[in-house]
């Protein structure tokens, strides 16, 4: 694995997946949620995404189609074909998902079984990188995990959405009910490091934040709203968390 790090193919595909190929998640959701997004308290910051104007999201489409001419078509010529599959279902999820009218992301609880998505990484990677597949529990494990982090963001939306009128699922639980849902989650996500993986060290990471969320339903905000700054020290402690765990499992190698 260490060995990825000294080809030009891993450094180019690291770089098309944080930005050109985020620009079509993020910037495709930023278009269709325009009326919801503008009135987001937390939108318009580094933590949690821009809130463009009209008349820029209405150049958006071109820009994120020409990113992906642009940075795409580079990976064809040296990755195997197959990029091309995975990323024409990206695009089908992606647009199933963000559609103007009945859209995935207003139909709970379909909006959960679209963060499939996310999983399409871990192929891309693979064909990028020719290396070998990983085991099925780990696809597992990114997909709670792909829920776990959806349903947070949807927590922290949950007034701006109910505003507008949108459904998700956590507007449908409420907030404390959506706390719970988070719960189980993580509950399932140590229980596999434990019992399938044995790794203790990982899952103690994800056991101390389980704590925290318990801590959170229980006893600190139950199921009253976060001000934008917790929101935003959240965001950070989540972060610094998330970087210090992708260097222990990249270096231990304890998910595949």
């Amino acid at each position: 694995m260490e060995s990825l790090l000294y080809t030009w193919t891993f450094w180019y595909g690291l770089f098309y997946v944080t930005f050109p190929l985020n620009f079509i998640v993020y910037g495709w959701n930023d278009i269709v949620d325009y009326e919801i997004d503008k009135h987001n308290i937390r939108k318009d910051s580094f933590w949690f995404g821009a809130r463009a104007s009209r008349e820029q999201l209405d150049k958006l489409g071109r820009v994120i189609v020409m990113a992906q001419l642009l940075f795409f078509t580079p990976l064809l010529f040296f990755s195997d074909w197959k990029i091309t599959l995975v990323f024409a279902v990206f695009i089908l999820i992606n647009g199933l998902y963000n559609l103007p009218r009945k859209g995935l992301r207003t139909l709970p609880p379909f909006e959960l079984l679209a963060q499939v998505g996310y999983l399409l990484i871990v192929p891309l990677s693979i064909y990028i990188n020719d290396t070998h597949d990983i085991p099925v529990l780990t696809y597992v494990y990114l997909l709670l995990f792909a829920w776990q982090s959806h349903l947070m963001g949807e927590v922290m939306d949950i007034e701006p959405d109910r505003a507008s009128g949108r459904k998700t699922t956590a507007t449908i639980l409420g907030v404390k009910k959506a706390k719970w849902l988070i719960i189980s989650i993580v509950i399932a996500e140590v229980l596999l490091m434990f019992i399938a993986y044995n790794e203790y060290i990982f899952g103690g990471f994800l056991a101390l934040g389980l704590l925290w969320l318990l801590l959170d339903v229980l006893v600190l905000f139950k199921s009253n709203n976060y001000t934008v700054g917790q929101m935003k020290l959240f965001a950070l402690g989540s972060n610094a968390l998330a970087f210090i765990t992708m260097a222990y499992v990249w270096f231990s190698g304890c998910l595949i």
